[in-house]
């Protein structure tokens, strides 16, 4: 039995930079071979039939030994490669699956004489795995049960140089998974899957918000002064208006101004900036959602968040409960609410709402286990940092955690009945913040206070601090 590699290319799994090397020089070798052969080894297009997933579906029942004069052009990288004598098996890869390139050399030869004389021994020597090979013939089922392609033409699409990571230890390694998400996508069907979910449920967002009357819009991305988050921005530079510009941390106070000028239901799916830690749960830039609802408060948003996500989930998944990461989460409203204050009374034994005094709260905090609170300013950020450290992480089951300090919360109505707090909801999914929303604060004076209360923060070197944005106020106004 013949290798499976080509003669003097080294084994795949060789991760040095002169393996690596090697293998491209002898890649670039067979592109030229290819070229010399009167081949294309990048060519300009391919006539599909049928995605390889409709071809599984379709011949589902075929038996074993069986075959089907039911004509078909695939085309698809190649994942393996299996070489014999006259005979080669080929698994190869579209975007929906994978299937069988049953490869025969006295049908190749017979098709493909003409146009190719050596068509069956370039087959064997000059294609590795990791190139993209278009495939036309009939369906056919091995006598081992698998579905094939029996290959009566082929073509070289798209010559690979470098090769795929070894089969038996995939790409495993969480960093270049991300720095090389094209390779992930490749060898990981599992994470093409939730790219796949990922767009249902950014489309099912905008369906759903469509229906309830919202109206999406797009405000800027660039802008004078950043705000609407606690959140340190790029910065860059407007040639023509010889200014610093930053690159948005929220779309927040811009909707805002949409629902000033007579809009009562906005949102924006689009891209935020914020240039702080980097980590694979915390990127630079990333996508949020954020929704505007005129005459409502924060009851009725956290209605509407889990209304939407319940039956986004159905729609993508089919159920209201998911499996993450081992968990079994479940979507079926109500979801639970629970005060902060509740929330870490249950967690430490601590009513951070008895404490009149910040060194008293301070200490009891520490007691429970509690660190980093010597730089808290209030009470109020001692309670936050209660809940961040004993409480977050706990949360696994859809929660909504409510009536926040308004000490942390610069953008919220004061709450209605509770001094020193806000109408705020944040919530919380296996152990991590997903949601946040406020009784949006309208009161222009009210904003400004406490804008300039942040304002004083950032020149007192907090880089995570907003200053006042005058056009922001002046709408409200």
């Amino acid at each position: 039995m013949a290798s499976n590699k080509s003669p003097n290319t080294p084994a795949p799994n060789d991760s040095s930079d002169s393996g690596i090397e090697g293998i491209r020089a002898a890649r670039l070798q067979k592109a030229e071979d290819l070229k010399q052969a009167g081949q294309q080894p990048y060519a300009y297009s391919w006539d599909i039939t049928h995605p390889i997933a409709d071809l599984q579906a379709k011949f589902a029942d075929l038996e074993a030994g069986a075959e089907e004069d039911f004509n078909v052009s695939i085309a698809g990288r190649i994942m393996a490669r299996r070489v014999f004598g006259k005979l080669a098996f080929f698994t190869v890869q579209d975007e929906t699956g994978t299937i069988q390139l049953y490869l025969e050399k006295k049908t190749i030869q017979a098709e493909m004489g003409e146009a190719d004389a050596q068509a069956f021994n370039h087959l064997k020597q000059l294609t590795d795995a990791g190139d993209i090979i278009g495939a036309q013939g009939t369906i056919k089922r091995t006598d081992k049960g698998e579905l094939s392609v029996k290959v009566k033409q082929y073509a070289m699409l798209t010559k690979s140089l470098l090769p795929l990571p070894d089969k038996f230890h995939g790409l495993t390694d969480v960093a270049k998974r991300y720095r090389q998400r094209y390779v992930d996508l490749i060898v990981n069907p599992e994470v093409r899957d939730t790219f796949r979910k990922r767009a249902k449920i950014t489309a099912a967002i905008r369906r759903h918000l469509d229906e309830l009357g919202y109206i999406e819009v797009e405000t800027p991305v660039l802008q004078s002064e950043p705000g609407g988050a606690e959140a340190r921005p790029f910065v860059t530079y407007h040639n023509t208006l010889d200014m610093e510009l930053y690159l948005r941390i929220a779309t927040e106070l811009h909707l805002k101004r949409m629902v000033v000028g007579g809009f009562e239901k906005v949102f924006e799916l689009g891209r935020v900036f914020r240039n702080e830690g980097i980590s694979t749960r915390h990127n630079p830039e990333f996508t949020t959602i954020e929704m505007y609802q005129a005459y409502s408060d924060y009851q009725d948003m956290m209605a509407l968040t889990e209304s939407m996500i319940e039956q986004i989930a159905e729609e993508v998944t089919g159920s209201n409960t998911v499996t993450y990461q081992g968990e079994e989460i479940s979507f079926a409203q109500p979801w639970k609410r629970v005060t902060m204050h509740d929330a870490v009374k249950e967690k430490t034994g601590i009513d951070f709402g008895e404490f009149s005094d910040l060194a008293a709260a301070k200490e009891a905090a520490k007691g429970a286990g509690v660190g980093d609170v010597d730089s808290c300013e209030s009470i109020g950020h001692v309670l936050n940092e209660a809940f961040e450290q004993k409480v977050e992480e706990t949360l696994i089951q859809p929660t909504f955690i409510t009536d926040y300090p308004v000490e942390i919360s610069p953008l919220s109505k004061p709450h209605r009945s509770k001094p020193g707090l806000v109408e705020r909801f944040e919530l919380f999914m296996v152990g991590r913040e997903t949601a946040n929303g406020f009784s949006e604060l309208t009161d222009p004076v009210d904003q400004r206070d406490r804008l300039e209360l942040q304002a004083a923060k950032k020149e007192a070197g907090d880089l995570e601090a907003c200053s006042v944005d005058e056009d922001f106020i002046n709408a409200l106004e």
